[in-house]
């Protein structure tokens, strides 16, 4: 029996466990927190087995992973650093959905010389959009073709049926965790120049962004695109951004959550004895009685600006108690965006995914390439968010433990090696991009 430790049972993991356990020489424990989540995804599988696991037990964590060949973390990313620790030590496998943090590419020559393989950012975004993009730079680079911009954006969105409140958005992962990006610096190369925008101006400039059969998108900047050059060979380029799609409205309205100061996640004890109305008072230097209007002419907006009133629908201006188990700003607006902001029974998300290529070829020739992903979720069962980051993650941890990936140390799967069975696999399974072409 090859026996794998999956370390957290989250939004996304019910897939992974169905992928994996129907592989009959597959021994799979999930250990979480919350054993009660892991045993419903188990239930009716012999060989899933679910342990109740804190992970800041190191002992104990220590254990589960010496007693397994592969580790998958689907944990918070702040913790793969620690799990990577402990694989190196007992010699065990590594792969996460999670971006690779320069303490975890530090590990790449002791990973190497014990020939393991820690896999990262296997998921959709990090992940599938690697996998995709790199099929088509390799094929345009096998054909004399050289990419001089690039544009992939991806995001998790209601489906179009499914979009029926005022921010155009549902939760379909953690909600701290979209929170949380809001407040990421963002850089990228534009006509050959580096632009950088910190975190809280990250909203104030969207681009529009059509999509065939779908409309118009805000798009903006993740994270830092520049090093993706090299990650790429895309060496050269002149503009070059990786970014995310939100529906119409969404950013300009984020911006102002930004500068009343609700991305904050310094911990005050105080807000468990408040109510949201108050809160936003005190962000605002008004009072509860008239905090919507306290709160536009803080943001200086009308009081009946389409901003204000998603802020009033999301509850920020009601008497409704604060209780946090972390009590900051930031985790206040997290719990009632998920409060309000959930997928209901029966209804779709959407992943969607675009790579827009402008390419030069050898013979003066020019085209313009689109890669476009809507991967839909399942009413009442596995949503798209759910299926595009863990399907990538258990396609490749079977092909490691059936020997079909040699690859050793920490990487991505922009190599194809890895991204080719994967994307063949996913392709098979209905998850795939759509290509369109046209000269320039």
């Amino acid at each position: 029996m090859n026996k794998i430790l999956l370390l957290g049972a989250g939004l996304v993991s019910r897939p992974m466990v169905t992928y994996l356990s129907d592989v009959p020489e597959f021994q799979l424990t999930i250990a979480t927190r919350t054993v009660s989540k892991a045993e419903a995804m188990a239930q009716g599988r012999a060989n899933v087995h679910c342990l109740a696991l804190d992970v800041s037990d190191e002992n104990a964590l220590s254990e589960q992973v010496a007693a397994h060949d592969v580790v998958i973390s689907l944990l918070p990313w702040t913790l793969h650093l620690k799990v990577a620790k402990l694989c190196l030590e007992h010699g065990k496998h590594m792969v996460t959905t999670s971006y690779i943090s320069d303490a975890m590419r530090e590990l790449d020559a002791p990973v190497r010389a014990k020939k393991l393989l820690f896999l990262n950012e296997i998921g959709v975004d990090p992940g599938i959009d690697h996998m995709s993009a790199m099929q088509i730079i390799h094929e345009v680079q096998a054909k004399g073709g050289k990419v001089t911009a690039f544009y992939s954006f991806c995001g998790g969105l209601p489906a179009p049926d499914a979009n029926d409140n005022p921010f155009g958005y549902k939760f379909s992962w953690s909600p701290r965790g979209v929170v949380l990006a809001g407040r990421n610096t963002a850089t990228w190369l534009e006509t050959g120049e580096v632009v950088s925008t910190p975190g809280p101006e990250l909203f104030a400039a969207p681009k529009l962004w059509p999509v065939d059969g779908l409309g118009e998108f805000e798009v903006y900047p993740n994270r830092n695109s520049v090093p993706y050059r090299e990650v790429y060979g895309l060496q050269g380029i002149k503009t070059l951004m990786r970014g995310t799609f939100r529906n119409i409205g969404w950013c300009p309205t984020l911006k102002r959550i930004a500068d009343l100061g609700l991305l904050d996640d310094t911990e005050r004890p105080e807000l468990n004895e408040m109510s949201y109305a108050q809160m936003t008072a005190r962000l605002v230097n008004g009072n509860a009685a008239t905090v919507r209007e306290d709160t536009a002419r803080f943001l200086s907006l009308a009081p009946d600006d389409a901003i204000i009133e998603r802020l009033a629908w999301l509850g920020l201006f009601d008497e409704l108690e604060l209780k946090l188990r972390t009590p900051s700003y930031l985790d206040a607006l997290s719990d009632i965006m998920q409060q309000k902001m959930t997928l209901q029974a029966g209804e779709r998300d959407l992943v969607l995914m675009q790579h827009r290529f402008d390419v030069e070829y050898e013979d003066g020739s020019k085209e313009r390439i689109f890669a476009t992903m809507d991967e839909y979720g399942i009413p009442d069962g596995d949503t798209a968010m759910a299926r595009t980051v863990s399907l990538p993650a258990a396609i490749a941890t079977r092909l490691l433990l059936q020997g079909k990936l040699d690859q050793t140390g920490v990487v991505i799967p922009n190599m194809p090696a890895i991204y080719e069975p994967v994307m063949a696999e996913l392709g098979e399974m209905g998850i795939a991009l759509r290509e369109t072409r046209q000269p320039l």
